[in-house]
């Protein structure tokens, strides 16, 4: 899992480390992946969506330029649909923005 700041689709540095760990593994074991994103609950669903799909593209952007073959990489936005965290607080909305990788 990798965190966002709010309206943002910058990866993290921790997140940049994590993907360089999976671009090795995913260089050695060819498999397909999926890059979902998400979205806190604050936003209209449709700015969510795109939201989270800049997210996940972002991600995949970062595999590509590391050597993993784009058409292994899904991309996929559930937007704020698919909570990780119930509630109306930082914390809920940290947990939330997000992007899965599956």
């Amino acid at each position: 899992i990798f965190y966002f700041d709010f309206d943002k689709a910058l990866l993290k540095p921790e997140s940049r480390a994590a993907l360089l760990e999976h671009s090795a593994m995913l260089q050695s074991n060819p498999r397909n992946v999926r890059l979902e994103g998400h979205a806190d609950e604050r936003g209209t669903r449709e700015y969510n969506i795109a939201l989270g799909e800049r997210r996940a593209a972002a991600a995949k952007e970062f595999l590509v330029l590391q050597g993993v073959a784009g058409d292994r990489i899904e991309v996929i936005s559930f937007g704020e649909e698919r909570a990780a965290a119930f509630g109306s607080d930082d914390e809920a909305w940290r947990l939330n923005r997000r992007v899965e990788l599956k």
